[in-house]
């Protein structure tokens, strides 16, 4: 088993140039053939999780390549969290996915990274990459979740904080520091939406979502399964799941989902 190699890959530039800190993991000749693994973590998360770092060591053991880092602003990587938006987030995915992968990748979206994934997937077809997209699981996914989620409970002291000062705090369950949200990510939320119309993936999608997620209402999996094409898409709804899916029986399922679409099965 190949160990993750620790690299860091500067993104932009000028003022705006970050370093984004990855680890990837070689393929090797136990893995030839199947489709690595890319990791794209939630809002405020790490690639140091428990989700992370299971996929890593599964990929370790079937021979896979794999890559996860954090977005400007997230752990070990540079840049303002506060300048953070989806498209900035998504401009260093797809450099970090250009410059440490090659051929067919599963993308395995987080929340938030669940929206990234899905915006990849958009921009590689795009640009005539379609077929780097193996497969998508989306876990808890939250596209759209500024406008659709968030926007819609804001209360007047919210709003009155994103015109007055540009930005709110909120306390969050999973950390000592408050969340902070600005109003250039509710802005840049609106030209990344994605539930709009149909998401083609061209890639099977399995999609893992817990009925007892407070940040993300399982409803919104039944949405999002409304603009993906009707084959090759999957729901997993577990009854008792949190929004994290951090268990070992939810860990467990997220490496079934990304093994049954690496083995075509």
């Amino acid at each position: 088993m190949t160990e993750p190699v620790a690299g860091k890959l500067d993104v932009g530039t000028g003022a705006d140039m970050r370093s984004i800190a990855a680890l990837t993991r070689k393929a090797t000749e136990k893995g030839a053939g199947l489709p690595g693994v890319v990791w794209l973590g939630g809002y405020r998360s790490d690639m140091t999780g428990s989700k992370a770092e299971a996929l890593c060591q599964q990929a370790g053991r079937s021979g896979q390549a794999c890559l996860r880092f954090d977005y400007s602003g997230h752990g070990a990587s540079g840049g303002d969290f506060r300048d953070g938006t989806i498209s900035r987030w998504l401009e260093e995915s797809l450099a970090t996915f250009d410059h440490y992968t090659s051929g067919p990748q599963i993308l395995v979206g987080s929340s938030m990274g669940g929206w990234i994934g899905l915006r990849m997937v958009q921009e590689l077809r795009a640009r005539g990459q379609g077929n780097r997209v193996a497969g998508l699981v989306l876990i808890a996914p939250a596209p759209d979740f500024t406008l659709e989620l968030m926007e819609p409970e804001l209360t007047d002291a919210q709003r009155q904080a994103l015109e007055q000062d540009g930005y709110y705090e909120e306390p969050t369950p999973y950390g000592p520091d408050p969340n902070i949200f600005t109003q250039a990510l509710f802005e840049d939320g609106r030209k990344n939406r994605v539930l709009e119309g149909l998401i083609e993936t061209g890639a099977p999608v399995h999609i893992i979502q817990g009925m007892a997620d407070p940040d993300v209402p399982w409803r919104h999996a039944l949405r999002l399964m409304e603009h993906l094409p009707s084959e090759n898409v999957t729901l997993t709804l577990i009854r008792d799941g949190d929004h994290r899916l951090s268990r070992d029986e939810d860990i467990a399922r997220i490496l079934a989902a990304v093994d049954g679409i690496a083995s075509g099965s």
